[in-house]
């Protein structure tokens, strides 16, 4: 992709993202770019596809407790499409592929993706979901849905199942560890195995803080 239609999506992003919340704001869009360019190099991906799909793969994202939530990787696709219709210079037969892309990037839709594109895609948006920065949008995530930061009677579910929608510490056990195991490209692997260690030492650290 030559750089002046990268650096049109980039701003077209920006724009589209403005009204996002903190945890899929163009801040994120820009790490899994980060993270896609990154893990396509070695995976000899297209960036054709990698680069807008990386872009507005969030651009429409609905709170996880609201009912249209299920629909946010569909309406994101159908962003992609408009914007990149209009883009001269983009090749019209790598849309649709685009879109497929998104699609398959849904958490939430428990996809198996079938592109390779798919896959770099998929690992770049997850490895968001562990490590340092999992942190931050987890818990920024509860906020501004006004949940609670734990479950003060068993914070680390060892005699309940994980209610991620009501308690924040509980997505480290239903999604943000079992990122590295999910994870399709070896790069990934190697990023999301790093990152799990720092999951795990926030949760040692947050122990013997409530232990006292």
């Amino acid at each position: 992709m030559n750089k002046e239609i990268r650096t049109s999506l980039i701003k077209k992003a920006k724009v589209l993202s403005k009204n996002n919340d903190s945890s899929h704001d163009f801040s994120h869009a820009k790490r899994v770019l980060m993270n896609a360019e990154y893990i396509a190099q070695s995976e000899n991906a297209d960036f054709d596809i990698i680069i807008p799909a990386a872009l507005f793969h969030d651009i429409v994202c609905y709170p996880k407790n609201d009912v249209r939530s299920n629909t946010s990787s569909d309406e994101s696709a159908e962003v992609a499409r408009h914007v990149l219709k209009l883009l001269d210079g983009y090749p019209t037969y790598k849309i649709s592929i685009v879109e497929e892309v998104i699609k398959q990037c849904s958490y939430r839709k428990g996809i198996i993706p079938d592109l390779l594109e798919s896959k770099v895609i998929q690992d770049a948006d997850r490895l968001e979901a562990t490590g340092a920065i999992s942190i931050m949008r987890t818990f920024s995530s509860v906020g501004s849905m006004n949940k609670q930061l734990y479950n003060e009677e068993d914070p680390f579910c060892l005699e309940r199942e994980p209610n991620s929608i009501e308690y924040g510490l509980d997505l480290f056990f239903t999604r943000l560890l079992k990122v590295e195991e999910q994870m399709h490209t070896v790069a990934a692997k190697m990023m999301a195995r790093k990152r799990t260690k720092i999951l795990n030492k926030f949760i040692d650290a947050f122990k013997e803080e409530i232990a006292i």
